[in-house]
């Protein structure tokens, strides 16, 4: 399949190298370090750093690195979009759909095995809506999307699956749902917590398999992007 070998080749070596520095400090690091990073900087700055500014500067810093670390996979990638875009557009509308259906059978089965345990990621992302609309429509709908397709697609399954497909899928997935519970199990001292990742594996396989589908990231990225907003209107409802 032609979508399949492009979504496993291709990596440089300055990609893999300098993605997966990236790749740890954007996973382990990051999530604790920016809140205190930005307590630190307001207090030498002497000045507020308001919730708008903080996204700014995280999330467009992130950009920006990605596409400095990324950017010929990025010309690739988009190359193939603009080879098949219907075939891109389909497959984020079948990705779309049945990521909501699979889903649904594995929420209720997570519900079931800690159903005190709340999505908590959801509940900052609502947090976040209430105190920088704009900026958490922005951050959940473009740049969050496009930072951790190509970091969870384009580096780990694109780099893994040259080797072993099934180990591409494994930990594609394993640690795109790692990085939305990690800090929570952390922070409230409770393993628990852990059982929410099962709610992030079937979109880890969707936004896998959309990539791996078509061989251009902006599938998935479509897909993550519907998806978000999806659960966005859901939670201002």
């Amino acid at each position: 399949m032609a979508g399949r070998k492009a979504a496993s080749t291709g990596l440089t070596a300055f990609e893999r190298f300098g993605g997966t520095i990236f790749f740890v400090v954007y996973l382990l690091l990051l999530p604790v370090a920016a809140g205190p990073l930005f307590d630190w900087a307001q207090a030498l700055w002497g000045q507020r750093i308001g919730a708008n500014l903080r996204g700014a500067v995280y999330y467009y810093g992130l950009v920006a690195v990605t596409v400095l670390i990324f950017h010929s996979l990025l010309a690739r990638t988009t190359r193939r979009l603009t080879e098949a875009p219907a075939e891109a557009g389909k497959t984020v509308l079948i990705g779309v759909i049945g990521m909501y259906g699979l889903n649904e059978l594995v929420y209720r089965l997570t519900r079931g095995l800690a159903p005190e345990r709340a999505n908590l990621n959801d509940g900052a992302v609502t947090y976040q809506l209430d105190g920088a609309p704009h900026m958490t429509l922005l951050i959940v709908l473009l740049l969050a999307p496009f930072v951790e397709e190509v970091l969870f697609r384009g580096l780990v399954f694109g780099g893994i699956r040259e080797r072993t497909r099934l180990g591409a899928y494994a930990a594609s997935c394993a640690l795109f749902a790692l990085l939305h519970v990690w800090q929570f199990a952390v922070v409230n001292r409770d393993l628990t917590y852990f059982l929410v990742m099962l709610q992030y594996l079937v979109p880890g396989v969707v936004l896998a398999w959309a990539y791996e589908h078509t061989g251009t990231l902006w599938a998935s990225i479509g897909v993550h992007a519907a998806v978000n907003a999806v659960s966005l209107l859901s939670m201002t409802k």
